[in-house]
């Protein structure tokens, strides 16, 4: 009896044992799941590695070109977030099926907990701006965009450069008006004059336009700062125009790049951009290749 006892026992540790192994498997396949699930998901990645099915964007900015952009994140299966300081655009949003995140973007506290209350953001879409009168929104409000986004481990961000302010100073200033591209009150101020592109609208746009192209330098300036953390795009459209999308819309390298394109078609790149690792820890100028005002022949950037 009491060796047929022991040999049960002697069974039923065994078994017990197995289980056990079985088990602490089981654990270990599931946690190595989740850390590669978690890793595909934090890293920051080429944005060839980046997919619009399912990414998860925060889009930031209420004027045509955000709004543009969120329509084609969304049909292409996107889930986006929208940063609106007011509440006039909500029943637009909503209803393309984008969420509202109210904050303002000159509140670093706003912006914090916009991040902090989305579970994952895959990337940033930013097109805030101010006015000439003042442009605020476009150094302290993308700055704050941009450093709450490198802290929560973001992919890649795209920086529009346009800004919701409308104005005539591109337009007539630019001689872009008489072409056949737009009449004035259709134009806005936009970013075409930041940085080395600086020559490119010439010296009387330029002085109209200083005091929002000084504050979107700096804005540049600090979102190359953040390329260890994650890739960047800097998009300068042309003088933005409200009419229907053209299709003619390119991006170049070319600093020397003036024109005007539509909004749409702006928003068309920037989608386009946000999903080319082909664009990444680039500067590039947006521009209808139909409607330029600067000389010589435009080389497109492929996507």
């Amino acid at each position: 009896m009491r060796a047929q006892q022991q040999q049960q026992q002697q069974q039923q540790q065994q078994q017990q044992q197995q289980q056990q192994q079985q088990q602490q498997q089981q654990q270990q396949q599931q946690q190595r799941g989740r850390a590669a699930l978690l890793q595909q998901r934090t890293r920051v990645v080429a944005a060839a590695d980046l997919e619009p099915d399912n990414a998860s964007i925060l889009v930031c900015g209420g004027g045509g070109v955000a709004l543009h952009v969120t329509r084609k994140l969304k049909d292409m299966g996107s889930w986006v977030w929208m940063l609106q300081r007011k509440e006039d655009r909500r029943k637009e949003i909503e209803g393309m099926m984008a969420i509202v995140a109210k904050g303002d973007a000159l509140s670093k506290d706003d912006v914090e907990k916009v991040f902090a209350a989305i579970e994952d953001v895959d990337a940033v879409v930013s097109s805030i701006g101010g006015s000439v009168a003042d442009p605020s929104a476009d150094s302290t409000g993308n700055i704050n965009i941009i450093e709450a986004a490198a802290k929560k481990g973001v992919k890649k961000f795209v920086l529009v450069g346009s800004t919701g302010s409308p104005s005539s100073a591109w337009g007539s200033a630019a001689g872009v008006i008489g072409r056949g591209v737009a009449a004035p009150e259709q134009l806005n101020v936009t970013s075409i004059g930041c940085g080395d592109s600086k020559e490119a609208p010439g010296e009387k746009v330029y002085s109209v336009l200083e005091p929002v192209l000084v504050q979107k330098d700096k804005a540049e300036a600090a979102l190359k700062a953040h390329a260890d953390k994650m890739a960047y795009t800097i998009i300068r459209p042309g003088g933005l125009l409200t009419e229907p999308a053209t299709g003619n819309g390119v991006l170049t390298e070319d600093a020397s790049a003036c024109g005007a394109i539509t909004r749409e078609d702006t928003a068309a790149l920037v989608v386009k951009a946000l999903f080319s690792s082909n664009t990444d820890n680039k500067t590039l100028s947006a521009v209808d290749k139909n409607k330029l005002s600067s000389a010589g022949a435009l080389e497109p950037l492929a996507l």
